[in-house]
């Protein structure tokens, strides 16, 4: 049997496995040992994985992942993020679509606490979206910007998916965080400047707050400016020293993490079910990613071994005599295909073994692909008919928001999202220049 065979069954069953319903890391990893035993006999088998167990337990950036879990849990389960929507609400209420916009602001914040983009999207279900319908805000306009903002959580630093990317690309976590940096912040700002130009045109998608909810006093703005700004401390605390060679990533996470729970200590709302929550979200968060990178790890060797890589790549490229450029763009469309029934990380351990090195070896970086990616990932969880954000909010959502305001609401936020992932393809510099800067220093 060719190895290209072997390659080919390893996936198959790999998908019939998941869509029997097993858990992503245990159809991975299963593939993975029993492939490995059946081409090199029981002792290779469990080499293998044990091998892929050893090269986990000694990666010292995995220390990072539980330490910004455990801070972005601690700001949400302290309800610190509520301080920072009223700052928001009093600030740019006077402006059409001003809350919208101070709710992309709210999920940028978000995202640098925590690095998921599920704790954005229940923050943003939970705080925002009342707020806004009892304001007058259009349901359709609103639903897209709580998605679209939540999304940003898997691309502006600290991104738990990019620490799972670098993991299996074998890549720098420091330089992904960094590059995703300024094409987050990018989106985001793409985001505000669709939400003010639509409502300029039609001022009733996004009214301003009528003059009698604005009238608070300027020691109540200066209040509410002192505690919205916090979680800002708390993310210039982390990122300040890592960005200026003061601390390594791991420290920098350590620090995160520990202004975090100061933040909540100060404020008085660190109790003791709210750090049992956030220590028991933590460990669930940690222990499921850290299984999903040992059965991509186990996985990935085993198809290493095959040199199946080398053989995929001459059949683009040789036998079908595709460009690198058009091969590139293919994975990304397989990409949103997949984002319609599996979440990023599932997404990115069952294609990584081939997509990543074969990204290599033809020529891409890895660190600029992995931005890619995760703008993939994004554009995919809101991609009908099944995206992972669209049955996030519809759970969350109050009942007069339909499955069809919903999958209405996205339509716009997609094509930003699109057209920003065509300016970082046509333009790498977007995402290497800030890692390129920070190290070349």
């Amino acid at each position: 049997m060719s190895y290209e065979l072997i390659a080919v069954l390893m996936f198959s069953s790999m998908m019939l496995m998941l869509l029997t319903g097993q858990r992503v890391f245990a159809a991975i990893g299963f593939v993975a040992v029993v492939s490995a035993m059946l081409l090199w006999g029981d002792r290779g088998g469990y080499d293998i994985a044990f091998s892929a167990a050893m090269k986990l337990m000694k990666w010292y950036p995995l220390l990072t992942l539980p330490m910004f879990i455990f801070m972005g849990y601690v700001m949400s389960e302290s309800r610190i993020a509520d301080d920072l929507y009223k700052m928001f609400h009093v600030w740019m209420g006077g402006l059409r679509g001003g809350l919208a916009i101070g709710t992309i602001a709210l999920m940028v914040l978000i995202s640098a606490m925590n690095g998921l983009s599920v704790a954005g999207m229940a923050i943003g279900a939970t705080i925002a979206l009342p707020e806004l319908l009892k304001r007058g805000y259009d349901k359709r306009m609103v639903t897209g910007v709580i998605q679209a903002g939540s999304s940003l959580g898997i691309l502006v630093p600290p991104s738990v998916v990019l620490v799972l990317y670098a993991m299996i690309a074998r890549q720098p976590v420091g330089q992904l965080w960094l590059a995703g940096a300024i094409p987050g912040l990018m989106m985001a700002a793409m985001f505000v400047i669709y939400i003010a130009v639509r409502c300029k045109l039609n001022p009733q998608l996004g009214p301003a707050l009528s003059v009698e909810e604005r009238n608070v006093g300027w020691s109540e703005k200066i209040r509410l400016l002192r505690a919205g700004l916090l979680p800002f401390g708390v993310f210039f605390i982390m990122m300040i020293p890592f960005v200026n060679g003061w601390t390594s990533l791991v420290e920098s996470s350590a620090l995160g993490a520990i202004a975090a729970f100061m933040a909540a200590v100060l404020k008085g709302r660190m109790t003791r079910t709210v750090f049992e929550n956030s220590v028991r979200q933590t460990l669930a968060i940690t222990c499921m990613f850290m299984w999903i990178i040992l059965a991509a790890l186990a996985f990935g060797a085993v198809f290493d071994g095959l040199g199946a890589v080398k053989a995929i790549e001459g059949l683009f490229t040789e036998q079908l005599g595709l460009n690198p450029w058009v091969i590139l763009i293919l994975m990304q469309l397989s990409f949103l295909l997949m984002g319609t029934f599996l979440d990023d990380t599932a997404m990115l351990v069952i294609v990584a073994p081939l997509y990543v090195p074969l990204v290599g070896e033809l020529g891409f970086d890895l660190v600029w692909y992995g931005v890619l990616y995760t703008i993939t990932c994004q554009i995919a969880y809101m991609t009908p008919p099944f995206g992972y954000n669209l049955f996030l909010m519809r759970a969350m959502a109050p009942p007069e928001i339909s499955i069809i305001d919903i999958y209405t609401s996205i339509i716009p936020f997609v094509g930003v999202m699109v057209l920003a992932l065509i300016l970082v393809m046509v333009f790498p510099q977007i995402a290497l220049w800030l890692p390129d800067h920070v190290y070349t220093k």
